[in-house]
């Protein structure tokens, strides 16, 4: 496995983003280096992709998806905030809010932030399908 070195303020950076996302350091890295290319860095097939719901958050004109995966954790597909991953819905609504209205306070329920993508069916809230002990 290759190394590389960084100053401790990174590798604190580092840490703190990999815990907030739940995923490795070198999975960080990968990311911004994703980022960084314009996007020509494909992603990895995640392993739990068929408990993935589709969901969308209208927020400031601005329509953002992302896929949730029970039990909580919610990841960014599109728009600035693509390829960021929250570990609850509520972080994930917290962060579109501050990308598009950074004066405002930050506090949302995610769990009514969210709506399942079904496709142009009803309007469901990712509170339809929150597990019982979140």
């Amino acid at each position: 496995m290759a190394t590389i070195e960084v100053d401790d303020g990174t590798k604190q950076t580092l840490a703190f983003a990999a815990r907030m996302a739940s995923v490795t350091e070198g999975e960080i890295v990968r990311r911004l280096i994703a980022v960084g290319s314009l996007g020509q860095v494909q992603e990895e097939p995640r392993q739990e992709a068929d408990s993935a719901q589709p969901i969308y958050a209208d927020y400031e004109g601005h329509r953002t998806r992302g896929l949730y995966y029970p039990p909580g954790r919610v990841e960014i597909i599109d728009g600035p905030l693509r390829g960021q991953s929250f570990k609850t819905p509520t972080g994930a609504a917290r962060a579109v809010v501050r990308h598009y209205n950074p004066s405002v306070n930050d506090n949302r329920n995610g769990w009514g932030f969210w709506q399942i993508d079904n496709g142009g069916g009803p309007r469901v809230w990712l509170q339809a399908i929150r597990p019982k002990d979140h």
